[in-house]
C-alpha cells in the first residue's frame, strides 16, 4: 500500500451521523476494508448545564452534520464512504461532484483534538532547562510545572535580576547536561 491515510470530512444528512458512523463501520468489517478505512468518529463536546434541578452533562456534536473519516484514498473506498445511506458528499476545496476530497491538514487535525500525540518529554519538575525556540532562545532556566494535556511547560528564568515564569511549549526546552 503506497498511500498514507489521511482524514476526511464527510457531509451528512442533518441527524444521520451516529448511523452513517455505525453503517460505515460495518461494512469495513463485512468487506474486509480495515487496511483502507481506519477509523470514522464524529467529533464531540462534553457539555455540563447547571439549572433549577441540578447538574446535568451532555455530550453535544461539535459539527452537526459531518462526520471524520481516517481512511486511504482509493476508489473503493471513497465509493463506500460516498455510496453510504446519510452522506451527501465529501467537504472538498472544489465545487461538483467530480471534485477530489480534500483531506485535512496536520493543524486541523491537532486543533480539533481527533489525535492525540503521545509527548515524552526528557526533563521533570525542578529540571535545569534551555530553551530552544522563541524570543528567551539560550536562556537557561528551571522547570516550575509540567502541563502534557496542554503541551506546555513553565520555566523559571532569571530576567534583569527578577525570577520570571515563561510559558512554552514542551519542545521549546530541554534538560541542560551536566
Amino acid at each position: 500500500m503506497s498511500q498514507e491515510a489521511k482524514w476526511y470530512v464527510l457531509h451528512t444528512y442533518s441527524g444521520y451521523e451516529n448511523a452513517v458512523k455505525t453503517s460505515i463501520e460495518k461494512m469495513v468489517e463485512n468487506r474486509k476494508m480495515q487496511d483502507y478505512i481506519h477509523q470514522v468518529i464524529i467529533p464531540t463536546e462534553t457539555v455540563t448545564e447547571i439549572t433549577d434541578n441540578g447538574t446535568k452533562v451532555t455530550e453535544r456534536k461539535l459539527f452537526p452534520g459531518y462526520v471524520l473519516i481516517k481512511m486511504v484514498m482509493t476508489d473503493e473506498a471513497w465509493y463506500l464512504a460516498r455510496g453510504t445511506r446519510g452522506v451527501s458528499g465529501f467537504v472538498s476545496s472544489g465545487s461538483g461532484s467530480a471534485t477530489k476530497p480534500t483531506p485535512l491538514t496536520d493543524d486541523e487535525i491537532a486543533q480539533l483534538g481527533v489525535e492525540r500525540r503521545e509527548i515524552i518529554v526528557g526533563y521533570e519538575v525542578g529540571d535545569s532547562v534551555k530553551i530552544t525556540d522563541g524570543p528567551l532562545e539560550t536562556f537557561i532556566g528551571i522547570v516550575d510545572e509540567i502541563d502534557t494535556a496542554k503541551n506546555k511547560v513553565r520555566v523559571i528564568v532569571s530576567m534583569f535580576g527578577r525570577e520570571t515564569p515563561v510559558e512554552l511549549e514542551l519542545d521549546q526546552a530541554e534538560k541542560v547536561s551536566e
